[in-house]
């Protein structure tokens, strides 16, 4: 134990040392954990008023405008050319960890998680055993073949709505198949809940509304492209199709003209760019260029720092577009 202090003591001295020398930005952030870490470990949330964000409405349902992303709970995260990052956040993000984050969320006013419906054990075991109410958004992933695939496991396991993801969204789209979107839509509504598309590439939300699928909401990316480790030139959609992992959003200005005549509510998802846009300039990015909500994957220790920032950025926003929820 006296071990474990005098390396931990060894660590926050070097890394204050090293910031008067100059850090890069992930090592600013350990930093300063570890300057506030007792024993190393973060702390479960303790009961507390819950903080109010702001809202708005899918149909009936008030969604707070920063949404809990789902990638680094499930452990699929993008994570460029490091193989070891999915492991890493399984890893860490035990199903404790996973509810931990959830009551953190809700105790700063992020009211709804977005995730993969593999995810709905957690989700129902943090109901039963936290007494949250946090709202499930899911994932479904249909086929030509079956374009109610997933969806009635999905709500009847209490998801309070439900879109395609947008990787099968793209696909979908590209090869012809816009009739699966409109059944999957048609499936979705079936259950009473709103029903959306997801969606990487612009041209499927383009698709989809001169085709009228029957979408209700759609989940586009949207991010700036002034980050170091974009995309290359030779990069399109087409030709990386999902396997690409260092860009989601191809062309944001395009996206952001005509998500304009859109009045469905539009929720932006990888703002950050996976990570390598800081919260203060993603968040208000895709707010003031149009979004109605952002979903951003956080870790525990994560949520309430972006909760204030999603907050600050909303009182002072100068819109591009109206709220279309």
């Amino acid at each position: 134990m006296q071990q474990e202090f005098g390396r931990r003591g060894f660590l926050k001295g070097t890394m204050a040392a090293g910031l008067a020398a100059g850090l890069g930005p992930e090592e600013r952030i350990l930093a300063t954990h570890l300057a506030q870490a007792t024993d190393g470990a973060v702390k479960p949330p303790a009961p507390a008023q819950q903080t109010a964000l702001p809202t708005g409405k899918i149909r009936d349902l008030a969604i707070s405008r920063l949404i809990c992303g789902g990638n680094l709970i499930g452990g699929w995260a993008h994570s460029r050319d490091l193989i070891y990052v999915s492991r890493l956040f399984k890893a860490y993000n035990t199903d404790e960890k996973v509810m931990d984050t959830l009551q953190l969320c809700e105790r700063h006013g992020v009211n709804t998680v977005l995730t993969n419906p593999v995810s709905w054990g957690q989700i129902n075991r943090y109901w039963r055993e936290r007494g949250g109410s946090i709202q499930w958004i899911s994932e479904v992933h249909p086929t030509p073949s079956d374009p109610e695939a997933g969806v009635a496991t999905a709500l009847e396991s209490g998801a309070c709505m439900a879109y395609i993801q947008g990787n099968l969204g793209d696909r979908l789209v590209r090869d012809g198949h816009l009739d699966t979107i409109a059944k999957t839509m048609e499936a979705i509504k079936g259950h009473g809940a709103p029903a959306g598309v997801g969606a990487h590439s612009l041209r499927t939300v383009m698709d989809c509304e001169k085709a009228d699928v029957g979408a209700e909401f759609y989940v586009k990316t949207l991010h700036s492209s002034k980050y170091w480790s974009a995309r290359r030139p030779d990069q399109t959609m087409e030709v990386v199709d999902n396997s690409a992992d260092n860009f989601w959003c191809i062309d944001p200005e395009k996206t952001i003209e005509y998500m304009k005549t859109i009045e469905k509510p539009w929720i932006a998802f990888k703002v950050l760019a996976a990570g390598a846009i800081s919260p203060e300039e993603g968040f208000k990015y895709a707010l003031e260029n149009g979004a109605d909500f952002i979903c951003v994957g956080m870790f525990d220790f994560q949520v309430a720092e972006d909760a204030a920032i999603a907050t600050k950025t909303l009182e002072g926003l100068n819109r591009s577009r109206p709220w279309r929820a």
